[in-house]
């Protein structure tokens, strides 16, 4: 197994953190739904705190839009643990690692902040100035002036930037964002013992030959004795099914390339990165109720069977053909399908094959990622 070291909790787990005046507004602006164009979305409805800051509900996308019914095309994914991810690069390798967003297009939290305001399918202003006019006429107005001048809504660009600002101090400040309390910190803290089930979850999650989730998401500490992320922010082209719940799917020119597009457009030309989508984090991965960058899967169960039995039993997984051939990887444009790992444990394997992890295995394997959720309690 990877764990070896043990330390202290981060002093802010569990605590109440005095928020600086941005942030304190960064968090009314993350609730206020006045500033959509329906008047009915705010970050959170998105974003529920309730469930680690990502949906409450199972819908593969979220539905926006000025009528508030308009849907997205990508899974929203959760917003805790972000204050770490690095902007994006390409690494020592040449490989492509960090940013924000599931293609990492944002190169920070102020950033990511930007889009959700203004795309069609979320809250929908638009403009920038529509955004600052609406929390001008808004209940905290005062308040925002009294934290970046009396003069900010004259300058509706430089109040824009500050209302990401705000967002990006709540997110950095408040300690819910990263609490840094699940079950496996407290193990890692030496302070509760996991179960048989969970220590062999934990032994799969880690094996180089069996679940080989390590190699992206590392359990381990980090650098100094840092509470893992369970991300190396890391890219991959999974091959997940094309999900038929997302409406854009039924055109069949539609293909979502993660990395080269189409949100993203200044890696268009790198053709060995289409289809590749960043590595999340697995913290509270159990409290999800979709997964994937697309959503496909509604039960963690039913992931983790994907990605040993993908190459085993791809009939599972795909649909046929009108002459009864599966089509593999349908979600990813027959001239990128070379870009889709095959390589690397457990996707090294053939049809027909064994799966690496059993039944019983996944179920251990779910069983450890439940001790990723925030907020655990110590039975007394």
């Amino acid at each position: 197994m990877c764990i070896s070291a043990f330390a202290s909790l981060p002093a802010t787990a569990g605590l109440a953190a005095e928020l600086s005046p941005a942030a304190q507004l960064g968090r009314q602006i993350f609730n206020d739904a006045s500033l959509s164009a329906s008047g009915k979305q705010s970050c959170a409805s998105c974003h529920d705190p309730a469930h680690a800051y990502a949906p409450g509900n199972k819908l593969a996308v979220q539905l926006g839009g000025a009528d508030g019914r308009t849907h997205g095309y990508r899974a929203t994914p959760s917003l805790r643990y972000l204050e770490h991810t690095p902007p994006f690069h390409f690494d020592a390798e040449g490989a492509p690692n960090g940013g924000i967003n599931r293609d990492g297009r944002a190169a920070s939290l102020a950033e990511q902040a930007e889009r959700p305001f203004l795309a069609p399918h979320e809250m929908a202003n638009a403009s920038t100035d529509a955004v600052v006019e609406r929390l001008r006429n808004g209940n905290y107005a005062a308040q925002f002036r009294r934290v970046f001048g009396d003069a900010i809504f004259a300058q509706p660009q430089q109040a824009f930037k500050r209302i990401t600002y705000a967002l990006q101090q709540f997110q950095q400040e408040e300690p819910d964002f990263h609490r840094y309390d699940s079950k496996y910190d407290l193990y890692l803290a030496n302070q509760v013992p996991l179960e048989l089930a969970e220590l062999r979850g934990l032994a799969l999650f880690n094996d180089e030959r069996k679940g080989n989730c390590a190699a992206c998401h590392p359990s381990a500490r980090g650098e100094g004795g840092a509470p893992p992320l369970f991300t190396d922010f890391s890219y991959d082209n999974l091959g997940v099914p094309r999900n038929a719940r997302i409406p854009a799917t039924a055109d069949a020119a539609y293909f979502d390339l993660g990395l080269c597009g189409p949100d993203r457009t200044d890696l268009a030309t790198k053709r060995d990165l289409c289809g590749a989508f960043k590595v999340p984090s697995l913290r509270n991965v159990a409290t999800r109720q979709v997964f994937f960058h697309n959503g496909v899967f509604d039960n963690l169960t039913d992931a983790l069977r994907f990605y040993v039995r993908r190459d085993t039993h791809p009939q599972e997984w795909y649909p046929r053909d009108d002459k009864g051939k599966v089509q593999k990887f349908n979600d990813v444009p027959v001239k990128y399908r070379a870009n889709v790992n095959v390589s690397e444990a457990p996707f090294d394997r053939k049809r027909g094959m064994a799966p690496a992890l059993t039944a019983g295995e996944i179920e251990d394997m779910v069983k450890f990622l439940a001790t990723l959720t925030d907020g655990y309690q110590v039975q007394q």
